[in-house]
């Protein structure tokens, strides 16, 4: 099994720390690091992208589910009303 088909597995932390890694050796490692870092760094992104995007939309979900409906405001008196309001 290799590494591409275990990013699924992965923990976010664990995800985390790949990319990191991936990114490091991509610019210092030896030319067989910086390929094989390469070849797994769109892999990584994306997965880190998506997890990402879950996270965003279920924590939209959880703030649109848990916020209160608005009072419905009474309508604004113009002046002109409310100065006759005082009159009468």
């Amino acid at each position: 099994m290799s590494l591409i088909d275990k990013i699924p597995q992965l923990d976010d932390a664990q995800l985390k720390n790949l990319l990191e890694n991936a990114k490091r050796l991509g610019t210092s490692g030896s030319v067989k690091q910086q390929a094989d870092a390469a070849e797994l760094l769109p892999a990584l992104e994306a997965a880190v992208a998506a997890r990402k995007a879950v996270k965003l939309e279920a924590a939209a979900e959880k703030r649109s589910a848990s916020k209160k409906p608005a009072a419905p405001r009474a309508p604004r008196a113009t002046k002109a009303k409310a100065a006759a309001a005082v009159e009468a």
